[in-house]
């Protein structure tokens, strides 16, 4: 799996795990749910000032959204 499908798993995972859904967690981070929605699908890749945002909004550490767990490897 590619870094930007990993942080795809764990954005939306995440993102559950808080009850949010994509237009909350937009309002919170500064971004559009539409590019919220992008990420989760792997369409884009986030830069670094993005996953920054968006682990922020999520209350988590950045890195939190890059590592790749032991059963998608």
């Amino acid at each position: 799996m590619d870094l930007k499908e990993v942080m795809a798993v764990n954005l939306r995972r995440l993102r559950h795990d808080k009850q949010m859904t994509q237009e909350e967690l937009a309002d919170q981070s500064g971004l559009s749910a539409r590019y919220i929605g992008a990420i989760e699908r792997a369409d884009v890749s986030a830069s670094v000032t993005v996953l920054g945002q968006i682990a922020e909004a999520l209350g988590i550490e950045p890195g939190e959204l890059l590592k790749e767990s032991a059963r998608s490897r």
